[in-house]
């Protein structure tokens, strides 16, 4: 039988430390010293195991991004967002094609809507046992208006969005633009954070492996639409040639 869900381990859950909202919280990845289960470092990138493995059936790692706990992709170097796209991809891959797995996600969240619970900036690295997540995913999924275009690399604003309204695709098709893929994740990092909506403070990128392509969906987080949450019915704002216009005029 196909798995249809995946299970939340609760007991683990609560156990979790929680410094997006709460910032006296302690952060648990800025003392390197304690950290445990350390799979790989590259200067100031830490790749270990998840110390809170909530989820059932599945083999949890996290990429911490750096040693600056109110860092962000859109306040990084150009170098460091190139070494850590790389780092993350590599890692990635190196799980997907282990055979170990139905499928593995990539998958990064920020802010008080995003999903996440510690502040200090990471990805996520995660193996499926038994959910390959490609079954929920279409083509139509990654459609768009062009924004830019770079060697191998396309950014998009998200005609047939997942969840709804704005969702941005960056489409790698040649493993030469990874570069200039993560340069476009930056900037629509910025973008979301500074421009979007004044009080948009979340965001999420969420990677997926699709044919021959490597692509990005970049999703800015507002309280979840109750169409969407009801119904799965997204929704698709009536401007999106305007706001790639808007766009354009800020970065292109």
């Amino acid at each position: 039988m196909t798995q249809t869900h995946l299970h939340f381990n609760m007991h683990i859950g609560r156990k979790k430390p929680e410094s997006v909202i709460n910032r006296e919280t302690a952060c648990p990845f800025c003392d390197t010293n304690s950290l445990t289960n350390v799979l790989e470092q590259r200067g100031s990138m830490i790749w270990l195991m998840n110390k809170y493995p909530v989820l059932q059936d599945t083999y949890q790692t996290v990429l911490i991004e750096s040693d600056d706990c109110e860092g962000d992709w859109s306040l990084y170097s150009k170098e460091h967002v190139h070494d850590l796209l790389a780092f993350g991809v590599e890692k990635w891959m190196e799980l997907e094609k282990s055979g170990e797995f139905q499928s593995v996600l990539f998958f990064k969240n920020h802010g008080p809507y995003s999903g996440g619970s510690i502040r200090h900036p990471h990805m996520q690295i995660v193996g499926l046992n038994e959910y390959d997540y490609r079954s929920q995913v279409k083509e139509s999924d990654f459609a768009g208006i062009l924004i830019d275009r770079g060697r191998g690399v396309e950014c998009t604003l998200s005609t047939h969005p997942r969840a709804g309204f704005f969702e941005y695709n960056v489409i790698l098709s040649d493993w030469e633009g990874l570069p200039r893929m993560a340069e476009y994740l930056q900037i629509l990092a910025h973008w979301i954070l500074h421009h979007v909506n004044r009080r948009c403070l979340s965001y999420n990128f969420f990677f997926y492996r699709w044919g021959e392509k490597l692509v990005a969906k970049v999703v800015p987080r507002f309280v979840t639409s109750p169409l969407y949450i009801g119904y799965s019915i997204p929704q698709v704002a009536n401007n999106l040639e305007e706001m790639v216009a808007e766009m354009k005029r800020h970065y292109f």
